[in-house]
């Protein structure tokens, strides 16, 4: 990546290490810093090794969906999509800004290849579930959907309705990455995997900065349940 120039096209040549320099560029009030920085890694490792979706494939009916839920904090978000060339790199030190279309929430209908507009703690999970219904009822079976929450999020009785359906109808190609930095105000015996576990999902639990760890979770077959994700990450 060259250290001064901010290319207005769209690239896809940048690599993890840049990530950090990405986020510095968004700059402004209302940052979220620790919401975005607990992210990074597990949306890297989701972008780079795991989604079917690239800039052009954005409308693909076949391409995988992610919806981020933990949308208070989408610097990492932004990051990676930059990197992988879903939008300008000239765009992130608009963050916040006015007329951006890099708003302290992802707008869906500003940003290409952004599936929802994030607010509500409680809504990522059940419009995943939704999502993942929708593809059923169109008889896509091979798009998966993942959405990203946070430990918090699971505060909300939405998403524990959400998770408690998916698990009884078999919603094998939904995935959850929940993003646990200890700030959710109910723990559960046993851990988060747990209560997903109990609702009949498989579960993997693991170190939110470790990459491999975290691509043989996401890989991690589950015939039949959907998946969980628990990545591990310092409190803040």
């Amino acid at each position: 990546m060259d250290s001064t120039t901010l290319d207005s096209t769209p690239t896809t040549y940048l690599d993890h290490s840049d990530l950090p320099r990405l986020m510095g560029l968004m700059t402004g009030d209302e940052k979220h810093d620790a919401a975005a920085t607990s992210t990074l890694d597990a949306l890297w490792v989701l972008y780079d090794r795991v989604l079917r979706i690239t800039p052009d494939e954005v409308d693909s009916p076949d391409r995988d969906r992610f919806l981020l839920s933990k949308g208070h904090g989408p610097m990492a978000y932004y990051a990676v999509l930059a990197a992988k060339g879903f939008l300008p790199l000239s765009d992130l030190p608009t963050f916040g800004a006015y007329d951006s279309p890099l708003g302290h929430h992802p707008d869906r209908v500003l940003l290409p290849g952004v599936e929802i507009g994030s607010g509500s703690l409680g809504h990522g999970l059940p419009l995943a579930v939704g999502v993942a219904l929708g593809l059923r009822a169109q008889r896509l079976a091979d798009p998966a959907v993942w959405v990203l929450i946070g430990a918090a999020a699971l505060d909300e009785g939405s998403n524990h309705e959400a998770l408690a359906y998916a698990g009884a109808a078999g919603l094998h190609r939904l995935h959850t990455l929940v993003i646990d930095n200890a700030s959710a105000t109910h723990g559960w015996r046993g851990g988060i995997a747990s209560r997903f576990e109990a609702a009949g999902w498989s579960a993997a639990t693991v170190d939110g900065r470790d990459h491999e760890a975290l691509y043989a979770a996401y890989t991690q077959p589950h015939p039949d349940r959907p998946h969980a994700v628990v990545a591990r990450v310092e409190p803040k």
